[in-house]
C-alpha cells in the first residue's frame, strides 16, 4: 500500500512541476531589448540575446535563432539608424548589417584590404553616412543606403571611439596595440571635406567619446590603468580646446536624458561605481548612484528612456555568461536578466 501511495506522490509532484518557459523568438520586436554579447576574443562565440519586457523571457541565442549561423568573433558595437541595426565584429573585421524591426540579417559586410583585416571598433552616423574606427588607423566611411564603403579617412593609431559635433568628428586614437607607448590624440575630421583638420592632444590611450546637449565633446583618456589614472576630458566643439580634466576615475559613460551615466571599473580592487553628472553645470551629481554590491564586473550601462530604466551590463568573471541588472531611474535594484558571454551594448525597444 505504501508503495502504491509513493508513486501516487510522485506521479502527482511530476505532474504538476512547471515546464520551463522556451526562449521567444518574435517574428517582429517591440517592448523589449537586443543586448550584444562580445563573446571571448578567437573563440567565435558573439551572440545577440533578446529580453522581452513582459513576458521577462531571455532568447540567449536570438541572433542564431533567427539567422540560423553564428555572429561571429568579437562584438564591439552595435547602434541603430533609419531602421537598420549595425554590428561591428571586431576579431572577424565585419559589420553586419540587421533589420530593426525583425533583427534579420540584410548584409555582412566585410572589412579587408586585401587580405589584411581592417578590424573596426565602434560606429557613429551623420547624414547618410556611417563612420566605423578600424584598428589598422582608419575611419571608413559606409553609405547607409548602399551598404557600401565610400571613403577611407586616415586618423591616429587604434582609432576606437568617436562622435560627431559642430560638423566634425571627434575620433579618438589609442594607440592600444603599442601599449604602454599609447597614443593621446584625438583626430578632427570636417565632415564636408572628410579631411583631417586637427588632432588634439586629451590624454593617453583615449577610448569612448559622447557629446552633450551643448555640442560640448567628452573623451576618456583611460592612462594606463594603474599610476596614470583613467579620467574624463572636455573639449570645446567650436575652439577645438581643451578645457577641463574632470578630477574622479571614469572608464565609460553613456546618456541618461541630459545627464551622463558614468562607470568605472578598478580592475585591481574589483570594485566598480556609477556616478551621475551634469554637462550643463559640469558637475558632479552623485558619486555613487547605484550600488554596485549585485554587480561582479560592470562593463557598461544604458538608460532606456522608454521605461525610465537603467541597465547595468554585469561580465562576471569573463569566462562564464553574463547578466543585466535593472535599475530605477532613482538608482534602485530591481531585477537580473540572464544574457550571453560579456554583454557589452543594448538596444532598447518601445
Amino acid at each position: 500500500m505504501r508503495y502504491v501511495i509513493s508513486l501516487f506522490l510522485l506521479s502527482l509532484i511530476v505532474s504538476c512541476k512547471k515546464e520551463p518557459i522556451e526562449p521567444v523568438v518574435p517574428e517582429s520586436l517591440s517592448n523589449g531589448f537586443l543586448v550584444l554579447n562580445e563573446g571571448l576574443f578567437q573563440q567565435n562565440n558573439s551572440s545577440i540575446s533578446w529580453v522581452d519586457n513582459q513576458s521577462t523571457v531571455v532568447n540567449i541565442d536570438f541572433f542564431l535563432s533567427k539567422n540560423n549561423r553564428l555572429l561571429g568573433d568579437t562584438g564591439n558595437d552595435m547602434q541603430v539608424y533609419g531602421g537598420k541595426i549595425y554590428v561591428v565584429v571586431n576579431g572577424s573585421s565585419l559589420v553586419e548589417v540587421l533589420e530593426k524591426s525583425t533583427g534579420k540579417s540584410l548584409k555582412q559586410i566585410n572589412m579587408f584590404v586585401g587580405t589584411t583585416a581592417k578590424s573596426p571598433r565602434s560606429i557613429t552616423f551623420h547624414g547618410n553616412k556611417a563612420y566605423i574606427s578600424c584598428y589598422d588607423g582608419f575611419v571608413d566611411v559606409l553609405d547607409t543606403t548602399s551598404l557600401s564603403i565610400v571613403q577611407r579617412i586616415q586618423v591616429g593609431s587604434n582609432p576606437e571611439g568617436l562622435a560627431v559635433s559642430n560638423g566634425k568628428l571627434f575620433v579618438a586614437n589609442s594607440g592600444g596595440l603599442n601599449f604602454p607607448n599609447v597614443d593621446s590624440t584625438l583626430s578632427v575630421i570636417d565632415l564636408t571635406t572628410y579631411q583631417e583638420i586637427q588632432k588634439i592632444t586629451v590624454g593617453k590611450n583615449p577610448g569612448s567619446v559622447i557629446v552633450d546637449q551643448e555640442g560640448d565633446v567628452y573623451v576618456i583618456a583611460r592612462g594606463n590603468y594603474g599610476s596614470n589614472p583613467s579620467r574624463m576630458v572636455r573639449i570645446n566643439a567650436s575652439s577645438l580646446a581643451v578645457e577641463e580634466q574632470f578630477p574622479f576615475d571614469a572608464l565609460g559613460f553613456s546618456h541618461m536624458n541630459d545627464n551622463f551615466l558614468i562607470t568605472f571599473y578598478n580592475y585591481s580592487t574589483q570594485s566598480s561605481s556609477v556616478r551621475l553628472f551634469d554637462p550643463l553645470n559640469e558637475t558632479l551629481l552623485n558619486s555613487n548612484f547605484i550600488n554596485t554590491s549585485d554587480i561582479q564586473t560592470l562593463y557598461g550601462v544604458s538608460y532606456n528612456p522608454y521605461n525610465d530604466k537603467i541597465y547595468c551590463l554585469d561580465a562576471m568573471n569573463f569566462t562564464n555568461t553574463g547578466y543585466v541588472r535593472r535599475y530605477s531611474s532613482q538608482g534602485v535594484y530591481e531585477t537580473s536578466y540572464h544574457v550571453g558571454l560579456n554583454p557589452s551594448k543594448i538596444l532598447f525597444y518601445e
